[in-house]
C-alpha cells in the first residue's frame, strides 16, 4: 500500500501541476497563449504519462471519482479506497503550493482575481454557466469517463493502449466543459487549487466533489452492469 500511496501522490502532483500550471502559467500568456484547446492537451498529457509511468503500481486514478468508481464497478477492494484518496488530495495541495510559489513569482499575481484555475459555475464559470450546467455537465463526463476508464482496462482490450485512451478521453472532456466549469471531474484536483484561491472556490467546492462521485460511481455501475463480460 506504500507503494501504491505513493504511487497516487506523484500522479495526481503531476496532473495537478502540469494541467492546473498550463492553465495558470501558460493558457493566456501575452501574445502567444496555449488557450483551451492547450490546457485540454496537457491534463490529458498529464494522465497519459503518468499511467504509463506509475499505473502498473496502484492502477493510475489519481482521482477520488476514479477511486470510487472503479470500486463501484468492481475492480478494486474497498480497504484501497481512503488510502488512493488522501494520497490524491495531498498530491494535489502539494502540486498547487508549488504552482503558487511559481505563479506568484510574478509581478501584480492577485490569486483572488486570477482564480487560480478553480472550478466554478455562475459568475465563476468561465462561460458564466449555472449551477445546473455545472452539475448536468461534471456528471455525464465523470460517468462517461469512467466507461472509457473500464472499456480501456477490460482484458478484452488491446493489451497496453489503456493510458492512451483514457489520455484522450480526458482532453475530449476538458475541450467540452472548461467554458462552463473550468472542468474538474477529479474532485482531488478542485481541492487543490481551492485551497489557494480562498474565497469562492471554497465555497463552491461541494459542486466538486459530490457531483463527480456521483458520476464516477455511475459510470461504475453502468459498464458493470450493462457492458461487462459475464465470463
Amino acid at each position: 500500500m506504500l507503494r501504491k500511496s505513493a504511487a497516487e501522490f506523484f500522479g495526481t502532483f503531476w496532473l495537478v501541476f502540469g494541467g492546473c500550471g498550463s492553465a495558470v502559467l501558460a493558457a493566456a500568456y501575452p501574445q502567444l497563449g496555449i488557450g483551451f484547446a492547450g490546457v485540454a492537451l496537457a491534463f490529458g498529457l498529464t494522465v497519459l504519462t503518468m499511467a504509463y509511468a506509475v499505473g502498473h503500481i496502484s492502477g493510475g486514478h489519481f482521482n477520488p471519482a476514479v477511486t470510487l468508481g472503479l470500486w463501484a464497478g468492481g475492480r478494486i477492494t474497498f480497504s484501497d479506497v481512503i488510502p488512493y484518496i488522501i494520497s490524491q488530495v495531498a498530491g494535489g495541495v502539494a502540486a498547487a503550493g508549488g504552482l503558487y510559489l511559481i505563479a506568484s513569482g510574478k509581478s501584480g499575481f492577485d490569486v483572488t482575481a486570477n482564480g487560480f484555475a478553480s472550478n466554478g459555475f455562475g459568475e465563476h464559470s468561465p462561460g458564466g454557466y449555472s449551477l445546473q450546467s455545472a452539475i448536468i455537465a461534471e456528471l455525464v463526463l465523470t460517468a462517461f469517463f469512467l466507461i472509457v476508464i473500464h472499456g480501456a482496462t477490460d482484458k478484452r482490450a488491446p493489451s497496453g493502449f489503456a493510458p492512451i485512451a483514457i489520455g484522450l478521453a480526458l482532453t475530449l472532456i476538458h475541450l467540452i466543459s472548461i467554458p462552463v466549469t473550468n472542468t474538474s471531474v477529479n474532485p482531488a484536483r478542485s481541492t487543490a487549487v481551492a485551497i489557494f484561491q480562498g474565497t469562492w472556490a471554497l465555497q463552491q467546492l461541494w459542486v466538486f466533489w459530490v457531483v463527480p462521485v456521483v458520476g464516477g460511481m455511475l459510470g461504475g455501475l453502468i459498464y458493470r452492469t450493462l457492458l461487462q463480460s459475464r465470463d
